[in-house]
Formats: structure tokens, C-alpha cells, sequence
């Protein structure tokens, strides 16, 4: 499998696929400054062959949207931890990866090209939209929607039964007990937004 990227997120996707016995072909990054990462060196040009499926191995949610386009149709599954608990009525979009310790409870529907991070718990019946970062530690309580492109933020909750609209970004820490409108940052106890965005990650 080939991983796209090669900053300090691509290293804990790698240490996934490494627990999970799956074979790196390369990893690419068009950083020419970046030479090795782990034990693998790090290829500057495109040379995927068109059998090869890959992964997208960046934190950035924008980035990871446009790379899921520009390389479309070379991602087929989603890199789940060993350690993580994901319930078998769950499902996980291809290209999304969920780290060491995440917990994705009962008919939970994750997006594609998702992060769900280390110690991250999404619980039962919650929504993930594509492209969605749930940052480690962060909480979603039952029936929660996340909207495309969204980050939650590290040790963010999120109580049940709300949304957060897609490009929105939740500070962290933060604690959402109203519904959080898109392209928006919100903050504190109780979570508010202080400022609107244009930029859009879809």
C-alpha cells in the first residue's frame, strides 16, 4: 500500500499499518526536503501503478480532500488499530483511519478519508461527515453529527444529540451543548463561535 505524506501524522498511520501487517510499497511526499521517515525513505515523484491502493497520511483536512480527488479510486479501506474498538454495526468510510485506544461505538457511520484519533470515543448512533478530524481524546455522545470537513478539537465533548455544521472547527477542550452552525470556530465551557470562515474543505 502506498502512504501519501510523510510529516508526524503519516508516522502513527505507518505504525497502524505496521501492526496490522500491511505491506508499504512507498511513501510519497513532494517535499524533496524530506528524505526518510521511520525506516522508509521517502519518494519525490509520482510513480504509483495503477493496481496500488494508498492511503492518505496528512492531518490536514483540506489537503486530504484534495488529495482524495486528485487520486481517486486508490482507496478501498479504512486503517482501523488494533487496539481501537469499533462495534461491528459501525461503519468506516474508505481512506479513513482510526488510531491506538479510539472507541466507535454501535451504528456509528464514519465518513471517508476520516480521522478518528488516538483515545477518541464516537459513540453510538453519530454521524461523521467526510473529511471530519476528531482530535485525540474527544468525546461525541450518542446521536451527534459532525458535517464534512469538521475538526474537533483535542479533549473536546460534544453532549448528545447535536450537530456541528461541515468546515466548522471545535476549540479544544471545548464543550458543545448547542448546535454549532458550519465554517465557524467555537471555543470554551460552553462551547460559542467567535469567528466565521469562508474556506471549505469539499
Amino acid at each position: 500500500m502506498i502512504v501519501i505524506g510523510a510529516s508526524g501524522h503519516a508516522k502513527v498511520v505507518l505504525g497502524i499499518m505496521e501492526a496490522l501487517d500491511i505491506a508499504v510499497t512507498l511513501v510519497y511526499d513532494k517535499d524533496v526536503a524530506k528524505k526518510k521517515i521511520k525506516s522508509y525513505s521517502i519518494t519525490h515523484e509520482e510513480v504509483f501503478s495503477n493496481h496500488e491502493t494508498a492511503v492518505i497520511a496528512v492531518g490536514n483536512n483540506k489537503v486530504r480532500s484534495r488529495l482524495a480527488k486528485q487520486y481517486k479510486g486508490k482507496f478501498t479501506v479504512a486503517i482501523i488499530h488494533p487496539s481501537a474498538i469499533v462495534d461491528p454495526s459501525a461503519t468506516i468510510g474508505e481512506g479513513s483511519v482510526v488510531m491506538p485506544g479510539a472507541i466507535v461505538n454501535a451504528d456509528a457511520q464514519i465518513g471517508k478519508h476520516c480521522i478518528i484519533n488516538s483515545g477518541a470515543v464516537i459513540e453510538h448512533d453519530c454521524v461523521i461527515g467526510d473529511f471530519a478530524h476528531i482530535s485525540p481524546k474527544a468525546v461525541l455522545a450518542g446521536n451527534v453529527t459532525i458535517g464534512a470537513g469538521v475538526q474537533v478539537g483535542l479533549n473536546a465533548s460534544v453532549i448528545q444529540g447535536k450537530s456541528i455544521g461541515k468546515d466548522a472547527i471545535i476549540g479544544a477542550g471545548a464543550v458543545v451543548v448547542h448546535n454549532i452552525p458550519s465554517r465557524c470556530t467555537a471555543i470554551g465551557v460552553p462551547a460559542k463561535p467567535i469567528k466565521f470562515h469562508d474556506s471549505a474543505t469539499i
